[in-house]
């Protein structure tokens, strides 16, 4: 798991102010600190990870593909055009560990970084995610109650047309599940984004197994059908949601 740190200057990667937030706010058992200013690894709860600064900014293209459609962060474009470097933090696999305790490390340990330092912001690619300072340590905070930051994780995108409002996942392949899709739906958008937000964490968090021809609900009266097919707003297959 790879994210990206925007810095209008260039980050130290070893910061002991970093690693004692790890270990008191977080609770998290850190060991096995090596590095140097600009590179670091250690382990997390023995789960290894690696921190590196780079002296040079995202391309400005990357951020420009993405930034209009992260509604969580829609001064993004502005406020990103003069980082001058950013910081790669990777939390690599284990056959230990499962992924869904990978992403809480990675988020753990990005908040630490951007509470200790001149960080403006997370840019995550293979999910197009681009998440600002203050909004990823609010929604970083949920792990603190036992709940899962999805939106640090997955990234909605909306589509309202004449007919209705749609709605797809881009993000829960990389938790080995099929994106969602819910086509021209009469719900409002926020009920809608609300209902979806609830079936990727219920995925997520229970590590389910959405299938073609089956249904999902909240209650035992509500059956939503579940239809595989090829993917309206993303390239491959899609789960629909007939809503």
């Amino acid at each position: 798991l790879i994210g990206y740190l925007l810095f209008s200057v260039l980050p130290c990667c070893k910061s002991h102010k970093t690693i004692a937030g790890l270990e008191t706010y977080w609770n998290l058992e850190v060991a096995d600190i090596s590095g140097d200013g600009q590179t670091a690894t250690m382990t997390i709860n023995s789960v290894l990870v690696a921190l590196a600064s780079m002296p040079a900014p995202i391309p400005a293209k990357d951020i420009e593909d993405i930034a209009p459609h992260n509604y969580l962060w829609k001064t993004a474009l502005e406020d990103c055009k003069n980082h001058q470097s950013h910081a790669i933090v990777t939390v690599l696999s284990s056959k230990d560990v499962t992924i869904l305790e990978r992403y809480k490390i990675l988020t753990q340990l990005n908040a630490s970084v951007l509470r200790t330092s001149k960080a403006i912001g997370i840019y995550q690619g293979t999910q197009t995610l681009l998440l600002s300072k203050g909004l990823y340590l609010d929604f970083a905070d949920f792990l603190l109650e036992d709940q899962l930051p999805i939106q640090l994780w997955i990234y909605i995108g909306l589509v309202r047309s004449e007919i209705g409002s749609s709605i797809y996942t881009f993000g829960l392949k990389d938790f080995g599940k099929e994106e969602l899709e819910v086509l021209d739906s009469s719900m409002e958008q926020m009920d809608l984004y609300d209902f979806l937000l609830s079936i990727v964490d219920y995925i997520v968090g229970q590590d389910v197994l959405l299938k073609d021809g089956e249904t999902i609900g909240f209650s035992a009266e509500q059956k939503i059908k579940i239809t595989a097919s090829k993917g309206q707003f993303l390239e491959g297959n899609t789960l629909k949601l007939e809503l």
